[in-house]
């Protein structure tokens, strides 16, 4: 039974012996095999060799992306390692750029920036091969260096952002995040970049924390994010609606609540070209959007800041839809400023682009409460208010609305014409105002001289109220017949002494 079972084992070959009697007398020499091929036989040395592969790939490489991956040392250069070597070279770079620097330490940032340098350059030169793994690890290295909490804002006003007699905040890390955000552009503008892949890890949180920055101080940040986000949009056609859904909540947050954000007029500068792109007819989405979103932005005190590219995006709005000009026009109207007369020249301006993009029909339903602002502001004792509403009239498009409309608009403005006649102080809007009155008299004096008598007796009837108002009250004073009224109060009351000695 023994022998059976010995008989079963396999038994040793005279080559390895051979092999075997070799390695012990040689020790670490190289003997040929006999095919052209060398390789070292003493194991202390393959072993040493395969702990350090080990170690540099553990220490490099993350442990779901080195599997199958020869690890290369981050520090060579491109032009040291073989072609098949670069993707890994690649890879391990961008993780070695993972590791934040303490700005104590200006050797090991100077490693970090070239570092940063040479991959923007491997990229630009065309030799990349974003496989998932590298994917992977540029999307890492970006949020590790790019994603950040801002400080607290100091600014003395309440503005929510920069103005004009405020200096940009600059930040002192910007020369290393400028490299960062360089190689975030080259990826994402890639030709041969497999979205398919990509977007599995530019995915809706990497896009929420990129819109969080959107609040940076720099300018010359929010400028890149602008760039870098409008080819997101554009590339990752997957996350359109939830880019459109996220900057909607930024803009949510800031009318309503904040009143705070530096990065309102770049958003809106990317939805100037996002809207002009929209299929036609608009989707209810869309319109949504200009309603909730685009047309509350007229409320906060900031809308100087960012005004020039909200009416951009409105009038595109109305360049897809012309049927939405009333509904532009009465949101102008909801939050109309009334005490603020710079925020009133823009809106002014904008009134301006969107009657000339509205038609005849939409026009006849917002023009009586439109002339009804429009008079309030002919009047406006700001002469660069009331100069702006007179030039009203010498755009071509808008007179042409008006004399169609004259039997409605002119008994509107009229009064607010003579008042200007009569009182106004400033000689330039006096000359204006004169103009337009020539204007309605050409276009038909017999309805001009209708509202001057009209208004006439609304002022005969006005004068006679006032002075039958005035006789009233003289009667009443005679019919009280009593002491001036101050002698009927009574007098004050002295307080009690405090009883308690203090």
């Amino acid at each position: 039974m023994l022998k059976q079972i010995l008989s079963k084992l396999p038994r040793k070959s005279p080559k390895s012996d051979s092999l075997d009697s070799a390695g012990s007398d040689s020790g670490s020499n190289t003997p040929n095999l006999g095919n052209g091929f060398q390789c070292t036989i003493g194991g202390s040395s393959l072993t040493s060799k395969l702990n350090v592969v080990k170690r540099v790939s553990s220490a490099v490489f993350p442990s779901s992306i080195a599997a199958g991956a020869e690890a290369v040392e981050p520090h060579l250069s491109f032009k040291e390692v073989s072609n098949p070597q670069k993707h890994n070279l690649f890879i391990s770079k961008l993780n070695l750029c993972c590791e934040f620097i303490d700005s104590s330490d200006p050797v090991k940032q100077d490693v970090k920036r070239e570092t940063l340098i040479e991959l923007v350059d491997f990229v630009s030169s065309g030799s990349a091969k974003f496989s998932e793994p590298a994917i992977s690890a540029l999307c890492k290295m970006c949020a590790m260096n790019l994603f950040r909490v801002f400080p607290p804002k100091y600014r003395s006003n309440f503005t929510g952002g920069e103005t004009d007699d405020e200096e940009p905040l600059f930040d002192p890390a910007w020369s290393h995040l400028q490299i960062v955000y360089d190689l975030l552009v080259r990826f994402i503008s890639y030709s041969s970049l497999d979205i398919k892949v990509a977007k599995k890890h530019v995915d809706h949180s990497f896009i929420v924390k990129l819109l969080d920055l959107f609040d940076s101080e720099d300018p010359r940040e929010r400028d890149c994010l602008k760039t870098i986000l409008h080819r997101i949009y554009g590339k990752f056609m997957v996350h359109r609606p939830f880019i459109r859904k996220a900057v909607s909540n930024i803009i949510y947050r800031f009318v309503f609540e904040t009143e705070r954000h530096n990065g309102i007029s770049e958003l809106l500068e990317i939805f100037g070209s996002v809207i002009s792109g929209f299929a036609l007819p608009l989707k209810e989405e869309h319109k949504i959007f200009l309603w909730r979103a685009l047309i509350p932005l007229h409320k906060p005190k900031s809308v100087g800041i960012y005004h020039q590219q909200l009416t951009y995006c409105v009038v595109q709005f109305i360049d897809k839809d012309p049927k939405l000009a009333s509904t532009v026009i009465k949101g102008l109207l909801k939050y109309w400023p009334v005490t603020n007369s710079q925020k009133e020249l823009m809106f002014l301006s904008e009134l301006e682009e969107v009657l000339e993009m509205t038609s005849m029909d939409e026009f006849q339903k917002v023009m009586v409460p439109l002339f009804r602002r429009i008079r309030c502001c002919l009047n406006s004792s700001h002469y660069q208010v009331a100069e702006r509403a007179h030039l009203l009239w010498n755009n071509e498009h808008i007179l042409n609305l008006i004399a169609h409309n004259r039997q409605v608009i002119l008994p509107l403005v009229f009064p607010a014409i003579e008042r200007n006649t009569q009182n106004h102080w400033n000689q330039a809007v006096l000359n204006l105002t004169l103009n337009v009155k020539k204007m309605f008299s050409d276009m038909d004096e017999e309805l001009v001289l209708a509202c001057q008598c009209k208004l006439e007796e609304e002022d005969i009837r006005s004068s006679a109220a006032a002075e039958k108002r005035r006789l009233t009250w003289e009667r009443l004073e005679t019919a009280a017949g009593v002491q001036p009224v101050a002698c009927n109060f009574l007098a004050p009351i002295k307080p009690a002494a405090c009883p308690v000695v203090c």
